[in-house]
């Protein structure tokens, strides 16, 4: 017989079996599809070795009008803004007091308990303590008098881990003159859902039932946007905040309705977005205004909006544009994003669309569609074709109508998906690459281990394994952006696991056979066509050869087979009636053979032959 080309159908396809999805690749990891050809997924590097403390779940860039370049990074412990490589803190200040704080060591142990009656801190909070004096011995005015996070708490004390170990000296107070600054509460690092109706999935919770919403005890979810050069961001369920551009880095955020001249601005939401083309502050799951004030407690259906080119007015007058309306459909807003004409909000239910039709209304919201709803706050992003989103059990796209996205892992996603923690989802686009992808938690995870990329130019899906718990395209920066374990990396660089080969690469074909498998076939050799990419250490990527007689057995490895640029074609016996192809990359313990290593696969030949029907 004639060799036989293994051209396969793009994309995975995991909807059937392996078996009922013949001529098609059927699982894949760090490997995506280019003009329907798999190829290794790029690599990434650290932007910068500096680090940040907590998960970061948000990012957010722009460009002030001296042309410095800013980075806004949300984390569960603080807010920083990146400035050329240096992440600085910018964390707002809950309160200050003064004067009041007093602090006990106890000999040979490096804990101190600090003294401050109602500090209202939680554990893992940040108090920056000054004016303090020496303790008398190791604890010194300079091992005080700096920022220290909160290890344990009661009503009126609370400890922290001191850079040096008290000795028996150490029986001061710190002085009568200490000053503690405390910065906003942080938040959790996994989701837990609230008692109540509304505070979890739909039909969750007895109807009527409180909704505690403390920004203490929720997921710690930041949003943001810059209003002008400055930046205004918001904790979900807590304050809003405002940092100005002019006061540098050196300064911290602070609240936006303590600003002078702000005017009835939510103290409280849930999100906050601009509407760039006409310049209002938008605020969605504000606090209603009662009399001549606000109410200090979440409406999850209210959105306010500020007098334009003014973020400190939000009080509706006859010679404003300010105002607010509220959404009817669902329980509580879930998540909002700008698109070309317009801001989409989702509630748990519904899709609406927000825009700006000038006064006297200002905006008119409109219902989309209902039953669409946003699985978690953070599952839409801006495509360029239209809005892409994560609903509980489906993919859709908006471009003015919404449309359901045929997926062929569908099935596979949602049945592995920890839907518990579906806040922490995270959508994201590659845009050179034509791809729109989620990064979400697999069943058994409580933390983001997967992704799925569907390629809208191609019409295919792919998945696989890496955690990254926010993300960031290219566009003011030449490489995407994104965070996991404290660093901030920059994507698409090369091909390896920042300095380090990456690992577990693989794509793997569905079952395929001579005549339905009514004759064994019998393989002896293959003809490989696979391009290298920056190939500077004559690695190789591994034919892998998997057989079996019935679809419900299990696959047996026939041969492994290490193809280099030099390949010409490899020797092998099997016999079987269902073959699977397998071609991966992995690293090399002994001398790095994959590293900056990629790869494309093209139309792999093999010598096949029917054999005996015994």
């Amino acid at each position: 017989m004639p060799l036989q080309k293994t051209i396969f159908k793009p994309g995975i396809n995991r909807e059937g079996t392996d078996y009922d999805n013949d001529g098609g690749w059927f699982d894949c990891n760090l490997v995506r599809f280019r003009k329907g050809r798999p190829e290794k997924f790029g690599g990434w590097v650290k932007n910068t070795d500096n680090s940040f403390l907590g998960t970061a779940r948000a990012l957010h860039p722009w460009v002030s009008l001296g042309g410095i370049k800013y980075l806004g990074l949300g984390t569960t412990f603080k807010y920083y803004i990146d400035e050329g490589g240096e992440f600085n803190d910018v964390t707002p200040i809950r309160s200050t007091d003064l004067n009041v704080t007093t602090f006990a060591a106890t000999n040979g142990s490096a804990i101190i308990t600090a003294t401050d009656t109602a500090h209202g801190a939680v554990i893992n909070d940040f108090v920056t303590i000054s004016n303090a004096v020496s303790l008398g011995g190791a604890i010194t005015a300079a091992v005080l008098n700096t920022e220290h996070q909160i290890t344990s708490i009661t009503t009126n004390t609370y400890t922290f881990v001191a850079s040096a170990t008290a000795n028996g000296s150490d029986t001061g107070n710190g002085g009568s003159a200490t000053d503690a600054a405390y910065q906003i509460n942080v938040g959790l690092d996994v989701y837990v859902a609230s008692a109540g109706w509304g505070a979890n999935n739909w039909g969750e919770g007895t109807f009527g039932s409180a909704n505690a919403l403390s920004n203490t005890n929720q997921l710690r979810l930041w949003t943001h946007d810059h209003f002008g050069e400055d930046l205004i961001i918001n904790p979900r369920n807590g304050g809003v905040y405002k940092w100005v551009e002019n006061n540098t880095t050196s300064t911290r955020a602070v609240e936006l309705s303590g600003i002078s001249g702000a005017n009835l601005v939510p103290t409280v939401a849930l999100q906050v977005i601009t509407s760039e083309k006409d310049r209002h502050l938008i605020v969605l799951g504000a606090d209603p205004i009662v009399g001549t004030a606000r109410t200090g407690v979440i409406d999850p259906m209210l959105i306010a909006f500020s007098d334009q080119e003014n973020d400190l007015e939000f009080e509706p007058t006859t010679t404003n544009t300010a105002g607010s309306l509220r959404l009817s459909s669902g329980s509580s807003i879930i998540g909002a994003v700008k698109s070309r004409q317009e801001i989409l909000v989702w509630t748990d239910t519904a899709l609406y669309s927000m825009q700006f039709v000038g006064p006297p209304l200002t905006f008119a919201i409109n219902l989309i569609n209902e039953g669409t709803g946003l699985v978690g706050p953070k599952a839409a992003v801006t495509g360029p074709q239209g809005v892409y989103w994560m609903s509980y059990n489906n993919f859709y796209l908006y471009n003015g109508t919404t449309q359901t996205i045929p997926c062929s892992v569908q099935n596979y996603v949602f049945s592995d998906i920890n839907l518990g923690q579906s806040f922490k989802i995270n959508a994201f686009t590659i845009a050179d690459k034509n791809e729109v992808g989620w990064f979400y938690c697999s069943e058994s995870a409580t933390e983001i281990d997967r992704y799925v990329i569907y390629n809208y130019a191609e019409n295919l899906w792919f998945y696989g394994t890496l955690s990254r718990t926010a993300w960031l395209d290219a566009g003011i920066e030449n490489f995407p952006r994104a965070v996991s374990d404290g660093y901030l990396y920059q994507q698409e660089v090369g091909f390896d696991d920042d300095g380090s080969p990456m690992t577990n690469v693989f794509i793997e074909s569905s079952d395929f056979d001579l005549g339905d498998g009514e004759q064994f076939t019998f393989i002896k050799r293959i003809i490989p066509d696979l391009k290298f990419l920056e190939n500077n250490n004559a690695g190789n990527v591994n034919i892998v050869i998997k057989t079996r007689n019935f679809p419900g057995e299990s696959l047996s490895t026939n041969s492994i087979n290490a193809i280099t640029e030099t390949t010409k074609q490899a020797f092998v016996r099997g016999r079987a009636r269902q073959l699977t192809l397998r071609f991966e990359s992995d690293d090399d313990a002994t001398d790095n053979k994959n590293l900056s290593i990629g790869w494309r696969l093209g139309a792999t030949r093999i010598d096949v032959r029917p054999d005996g029907k015994r």
